[in-house]
């Protein structure tokens, strides 16, 4: 009884020792036009600023993240979870970009075209995910900045049953 309580003690000191006595909504925000405001108000929620320039919202992918001028998808071969030569340069890329920034995390999300059961595409994407992975590992990547996942058939890139369509849905999405 005795060990739980000083354990309380000592996890609401560590708490108390943690908390900060300033508010965000004191914190003065500079804008683009050099004028600092009083409130951090509006800031992410989507609003717009002084200068009319909306927050970015999380729900977007954003395209300055991750290494610049590099794509974020890698392709696959029909019925494959074979990394292709052409991706070699990109995976690379983003194995460079993430041991430069540590701190970053990214998510390979695996995809399939429509050809199959749910339950087959579902594997197959993530078998692609996981192949993506371990070619990061490989290059030094820490395998915790990785999660693959896998939406199989469930989120095309593109519509239709021509082979063009088919194959930009046989592929793998880096997101930061």
């Amino acid at each position: 009884m005795i060990k739980q309580w000083l354990g309380a003690v000592a996890l609401a000191g560590l708490l108390a020792g943690c908390a900060s006595g300033v508010k965000l909504d004191d914190v003065p925000v500079e804008d683009k036009s050099g004028s600092a405001s009083a409130s951090a108000s509006g800031v992410g929620s989507g609003q717009s600023n002084a200068s009319g320039v909306a927050a970015v919202q999380a729900d977007r992918p954003s395209s300055g993240i991750g290494p610049v001028g590099t794509p974020h998808v890698v392709y696959f071969d029909y019925d494959s979870f074979v990394i292709r030569g052409d991706a070699r340069p990109v995976i690379e890329s983003h194995a460079r970009f993430l041991q430069a920034n540590k701190q970053r995390k990214a998510t390979l999300e695996g995809h399939t075209d429509e050809r199959g059961g749910r339950e087959y595409n579902l594997a197959l994407g993530q078998k692609r995910a996981e192949a993506v992975r371990r070619a990061l590992t490989l290059l030094g990547v820490a395998d915790s900045q990785l999660e693959a996942v896998s939406y199989g058939k469930e989120k095309p890139a593109a519509d239709g049953s021509d082979e063009a369509a088919l194959a930009k849905n046989r592929r793998v999405e880096l997101r930061y």
